[in-house]
């Protein structure tokens, strides 16, 4: 083994690439920003026209924050597809939500959450692809509590398992502080976001009507300060971010305007501050999309 190989071996125990010169040199170009952080970071890349991946810590489980609201978007539209789900009736807006914890109840707090405008509608009834607009765009949590309720978070969890992501666990909606108390939280991994955002980029999340809709609303994605930051203005991105204290994620599709697409996924903990987080998911997503590009 070559003293480069060694290092390397070192540098990334507990990542995989394949054996391409792009993913080995991204894996190197990732590196150094990875380091400096002092964060736990797991990243997930895959071009989507040659198969070539980089996955680093791609196994470690951490708190999903609102990615989690992309899985209960898939299903709510395969059920639309299966005719179990009509998104034309009426759902009541209420705050008040059952905790799985102990099924006493809980409210949902305005000013925890990044969407105000569903609030003023509290009484009154929204259509779904209203509130599945508003889960996704502006990660209304509101929106999410309801919606998950008609989804059911076992039947989201299998459903992601069955498209390939085989360790995700959704169990339940937002602000369910017993919940968290309790350790029972939603959890992901980089590889498991990475094999859904695929799916959704090849189609095989959904139809084709319905996968065309999904990726619309995430490309429709208010918070643009991680992966979209580090990309060239014009660039296309369908993604999804995450946040809580000491976490911050994004998802995403690339469709850079002069070379393949891409699904890109990383995860930060241990980074207080929001703004240095999204800093150096920033960071990541401009040296994944400049090695793309150089090699």
């Amino acid at each position: 083994m070559t003293r480069q190989a060694l290092a390397l071996t070192v540098l990334f125990l507990g990542c995989t690439v394949s054996k391409s010169f792009e993913s080995q040199a991204l894996t190197e170009a990732l590196s150094e920003p990875i380091a400096a952080s002092g964060a736990e970071v797991a990243v997930y890349f895959r071009n989507l026209d040659t198969g070539d991946t980089v996955l680093l810590n791609a196994d470690v489980r951490m708190h999903a924050a609102s990615t989690m609201k992309v899985p209960v978007m898939i299903q709510l539209f395969r059920d639309a597809d299966a005719g179990v789900f009509d998104v034309e009736q009426p759902i009541p807006i209420g705050v008040t939500f059952r905790s799985i914890a102990d099924g006493s109840s809980y409210d949902i707090d305005p000013a925890s959450d990044s969407d105000a405008t569903l609030y003023e509608k509290v009484g009154s009834a929204v259509r779904a692809p209203e509130l599945i607009d508003l889960m996704i765009t502006r990660s209304s949590n509101l929106a999410t509590n309801i919606l998950i309720e008609f989804a059911d978070a076992r039947r989201v969890t299998a459903t992601m398992r069955a498209l390939g992501a085989d360790s995700i666990e959704v169990l339940r909606g937002v602000e369910d502080l017993k919940a968290y108390e309790a350790g029972m939280s939603n959890t992901t991994t980089a590889r498991d976001l990475g094999v859904i955002f695929t799916a959704l980029a090849e189609g095989r999340a959904a139809g084709n009507s319905a996968t065309a809709a999904m990726l619309a609303i995430l490309e429709r994605q208010e918070f643009n300060e991680g992966i979209p930051a580090g990309l060239p203005p014009s660039t296309r991105v369908a993604h999804k971010t995450g946040a809580i204290t000491a976490i911050n994620h994004d998802a995403a599709i690339v469709y850079p305007t002069d070379g393949p697409p891409y699904v890109l996924v990383i995860l930060v903990r241990g980074i207080e501050d929001h703004d240095a987080s999204s800093t150096l998911i920033a960071t990541l997503s401009e040296i994944a999309y400049q090695a793309l590009h150089r090699y």
